[in-house]
């Protein structure tokens, strides 16, 4: 295992029983977790390759037990973990054998819908798809749609700041969010923001968003819904090389046409997927696109012409629009079942930096050659047109050394989004993952920035702890207690 935790508080470990007993009256019987057996669940999110066992799991039923655990874990100096649905590629969730997990799956409550004024008010712990489902009724959805919806809770996809294919148009969770409810480490309940698009004073709501569950947890939100586009239809287009659908991406964004989604596959995701899903991907090219449009049938058709002539030059050897809502259906469920149907061949690790679209053409074919360099293989499939990149860095977890190289293949890749003016991450979040290639991002002067606004919120670093910042070198600011430089 290359990536360190820092060692488990002895005196915590020690006082188990004691802080388990004063757990129990807090919440449920059932929502208090602590045989072995059953914390197993909750020992690592979706980076399986590392597991923590947890000192006890809660699940609260409202805010206010929220509150109260907090509060007691505070007061007795126990760090705490928050979790959604467990879905982090980036390890956020994994928990340590010293801390409390408050998991807000039980928080899962439609509170309010206002169509009017096109705002919702959800619990933390609801799935990012049941909040469309509740409103598709009255022709409303919620915009941000990672390719986990089904399984993703609103917590989480405020913790990392989510997007999904549709957001090159609508925005990631930051410009769909209007209000939180926070409970801050000493138990505090705190709102942020509300109803109106634009909310006085500091931007707390904008802090909180990808603050990865270090400032607090978050119980409540209240998000946009938009009114649905008349109609939306898929298409499908494949190149002779890379190097061509990359540019081509670069040329749509440039030409100041943005379409609801523009995804990018290479050819060996294009062949998992299809395996997988039978979408009708086209199996004879190099690279695909699947480009999204909205709007009337008018609108729909103009939007597809502009862009089949931007792409001309690029000598796109293949055009599929979607006739149907079945093909259409088919076509996403290739593209959102990426991760598993990889997971089906092989193992990997889903890398998550993101780059400006001009450099996509010189990006991918130095991804290729970082990947081959280690021996392994690659599969890409990502937002293309906000240049969010999720390449599949595949190997097998039997043969010794592999992980390893493609753990080196990843952080080779991150270290080129950032050479090449991008960043570490766009929408996984940094976690454990790419927590000590922070340095890479960020000069010193930056990291002590960011552990002073931490400090403010939890001082003693009792949330989320081994998380987003390098172990070594917490001691840069005052913020940084004595449990941050044992750590290092």
């Amino acid at each position: 295992m290359s990536i360190a935790f820092p060692p488990p508080d002895a005196g915590i470990l020690a006082r188990r029983d004691a802080i388990l007993a004063g757990l129990a009256p807090l919440v449920a019987p059932d929502a208090l977790i602590v045989t072995e057996d059953e914390r197993r669940a909750f020992e690592t999110d979706a980076l399986t390759a590392y597991r923590r066992l947890p000192l006890a799991v809660v699940l609260p039923s409202s805010t206010q037990e929220v509150a109260a655990v907090m509060r007691f874990c505070r007061e007795n100096g126990v760090k705490v973990v928050a979790r959604g649905a467990g879905t982090s590629l980036a390890g956020g969730a994994i928990p340590q054998e010293d801390a409390v997990v408050i998991g807000v799956s039980k928080l899962n409550r439609v509170l309010e819908t206002d169509f009017a004024n096109r705002t919702m008010r959800v619990e933390a712990g609801i799935t990012n798809l049941a909040i469309s489902q509740a409103v598709a009724h009255e022709g409303f959805f919620y915009a941000p749609d990672p390719s986990s919806q089904l399984a993703c809770t609103i917590a989480g996809n405020v913790a990392m700041n989510s997007g999904g294919a549709h957001c090159l148009k609508y925005g990631v969770t930051t410009n769909n969010l209007l209000g939180l409810t926070v409970v801050l480490v000493d138990g505090t309940v705190v709102e942020i923001g509300g109803d109106m698009l634009d909310a006085p004073g500091y931007d707390f709501l904008g802090l909180m968003t990808g603050s990865e569950g270090q400032l607090g947890i978050v119980t409540e939100a209240t998000v946009r819904i938009l009114r649905a586009a008349e109609g939306a239809r898929p298409a499908l287009m494949g190149f002779d090389s890379v190097e061509e659908c990359g540019a081509c991406v670069a040329a749509i964004i440039g030409a100041g046409i943005i379409p609801v989604a523009l995804e990018y596959m290479d050819k060996p995701a294009i062949e998992i997927c299809e395996a997988f899903a039978h979408a009708g991907y086209p199996l004879d090219v190099e690279a695909m696109l699947i480009i999204e449009v909205e709007g009337s049938e008018e609108e729909i058709e103009d939007a597809f012409a502009r862009i089949v002539a931007i792409a001309e030059p690029f000598n796109p050897r293949a055009l599929k629009v979607a006739q149907s809502e079945a093909e259409a259906a088919a076509i996403w469920k290739g593209r959102k079942s990426a991760f598993g149907a990889t997971g089906r061949v092989a193992d990997y690790i889903c890398m998550d930096g993101t780059i400006p679209t001009g450099q996509l053409k010189h990006v991918l074919r130095r991804i290729d050659e970082i990947v081959e360099g280690y021996g392994l293989r690659v599969a890409n499939v990502f937002h293309a047109g906000d240049g969010n990149l999720h390449p599949l860095v595949m190997f097998d977890t039997n043969t010794p050394g592999e992980m390893e190289k493609a753990e080196a293949a990843g952080e080779d890749i991150l270290r080129l989004c950032v050479e090449v003016g991008g960043c570490l991450t766009g929408e996984h979040g940094v976690g454990i993952e790419k927590r000590d290639l922070m340095t890479t991002q960020y000069d010193r002067a930056d990291l002590q920035q960011q552990l002073r606004v931490r400090g403010v919120f939890d001082p003693l670093w009792l949330l989320n702890p081994a998380k987003v910042f390098p172990l070594e070198g917490r001691d840069i600011d005052d913020s940084a207690p004595a449990t941050g430089r044992e750590a290092a």
